[in-house]
C-alpha cells in the first residue's frame, strides 16, 4: 500500500495531523551522516591496518599471521572504551561508521554485559551479553554456510 493511498483512506482530521507531524519531523542528513559513517569507519580501519604493520614489524609476524593479534587488540580497545564509557559517545558523534564488524560487535556485547550485571552474572551478563550480538552471529554462520555450499558445488576453492 502506497504512502498516498494510506492518506486517502484517514480522516480529513488524521489527515490533517499527518500534514502537521511531516511539516514539523526533523529531515535527517543522510548524505553527511553517510560521508561521515565512510570517514568513521574509514579510520577505525585504518587505526587496524597500523595495528597491523605494529605486529608485522615488531614481532616478526607475517601479513596472514598478523590479523589474529590485530583482531583481539581492536576488541580490546573497543571493550575497554565500552566499559570507560567512551565508545557510546564516540558512536554517538559517528554514527555508523562505528558499527565496522569486530569493534561494533565487542561494543554491543560489553554494552549488553555492562548494562545486565547487576542482575547476576549468570542470568544477567551470560543470559543477556547475546542478545543483539546473537542474531549477529546467526546470520554469519548462516551466510558462511550459503557461501561455502556454493563454493562446494561450483569447486571453487580459491586461494
Amino acid at each position: 500500500m502506497g504512502k498516498k493511498k494510506k492518506l486517502q483512506n484517514l480522516t480529513p482530521e488524521q489527515r490533517k495531523y499527518q500534514e502537521t507531524a511531516q511539516k514539523h519531523e526533523i529531515k535527517r542528513p543522510v548524505i553527511a551522516n553517510c560521508i561521515k559513517a565512510f570517514l568513521i569507519g574509514g579510520l577505525i580501519c585504518t587505526i587496524g591496518q597500523a595495528i597491523q604493520l605494529f605486529y608485522m614489524y615488531q614481532f616478526d609476524f607475517t601479513e596472514k599471521t598478523a590479523g589474529n593479534p590485530t583482531v583481539a587488540t581492536l576488541i580490546f580497545i573497543a571493550v575497554l572504551l565500552t566499559g570507560l564509557g567512551v565508545y557510546d559517545r564516540f558512536a554517538q558523534i559517528a554514527g555508523a561508521g562505528t558499527a565496522v564488524p569486530v569493534t561494533g560487535f565487542a561494543n554491543s556485547m560489553a554494552s549488553a554485559a555492562i548494562e545486565h550485571r547487576t542482575e547476576g552474572y549468570v542470568l544477567g551478563v551470560g543470559g543477556n551479553m547475546f542478545k543483539l550480538a546473537g542474531s549477529v552471529i546467526v546470520f554469519g554462520t548462516f551466510a558462511a554456510f550459503i557461501i561455502a555450499l556454493i563454493l562446494t558445488i561450483t569447486g571453487f576453492e580459491g586461494g
